[in-house]
């Protein structure tokens, strides 16, 4: 979550993440005079469409990425915004709100426990945690690619069960529990297929990678990869907070 991103990369990449948080959102019952959180904003786009759906309420964008929350504010400026620059999985320091909406994030949060608790703590009781992240067989294709080569692309992130989510839901003090995981494989573009590896998959291990031989790696993998598919498996979550 510490890590940060090329938000302006991000922006101009074709990812499927934006139609699938439109989705997410969709799920989402609002009256329109809520005040939700949106954990893990990144640029903005499914953020912008969520205060569209407030008229009367607002909404505070979080996001462990200063880029991507800079990109977020030039995006929808203070209109029914406020910007949190936060670790998810540090105790989050705002009052209570009536709803949480996060949709391509919770993988990158290592520890799910201490997640969902922060989360719970700053949801009022029966307030509805409605998200979407990486799920257990998530990208195992450019999983096992990089095994070969002597990577682990998990190292930063948590791919979970349905079952164990719903457990850890369970202890963080949430009711009325859905999780459900669906393969979502997204098809990109050949020449965007590096770019988009560098920016979306695999940038926690370029970081930890000597400059030189980053762009190396990232032809490896794509040259190795038998199609340019990224098989995405997608966990979604449905939940509220005990009265």
């Amino acid at each position: 979550m510490t890590r940060d991103w090329d938000a302006a990369a991000y922006d101009r990449l074709p990812i499927p993440m934006t139609g699938w948080g439109l989705a997410v959102l969709e799920r989402l019952p609002l009256d329109g005079d809520e005040r939700v959180l949106d954990a893990g904003c990144g640029t903005g786009q499914v953020t912008a469409a969520l205060r569209d759906r407030l008229p009367d309420g607002g909404v505070i964008a979080l996001d462990a990425s200063a880029s991507m929350l800079d990109r977020a504010r030039d995006r929808l400026g203070d209109d029914r915004v406020t910007y949190l620059l936060h670790d998810l999985l540090e105790p989050i320091p705002i009052e209570p709100v009536d709803a949480i909406l996060s949709t391509a994030t919770f993988h990158w949060v290592p520890d799910h426990d201490r997640l969902f608790t922060n989360l719970a703590n700053v949801l009022r009781p029966g307030g509805r945690l409605t998200a979407q992240c990486g799920g257990a067989g998530n990208i195992a294709t450019v999983a096992a690619v990089l095994r070969d080569l002597g990577q682990d692309i998990a190292w930063d992130k948590v791919f979970p069960t349905a079952e164990e989510t719903t457990s850890r839901l369970e202890r963080a003090g949430f009711i009325d529990i859905s999780c459900d995981l669906v393969p979502a494989p997204a098809r990109i573009p050949a020449d965007d297929l590096e770019l988009y590896l560098a920016t979306v998959c695999i940038g926690g291990i370029l970081d930890d990678t000597p400059e030189e031989d980053r762009a190396p790696l990232v032809s490896q993998v794509a040259r190795r990869m038998s199609e340019p598919v990224i098989d995405y498996v997608r966990l979604n979550i449905s939940a509220r907070r005990a009265p």
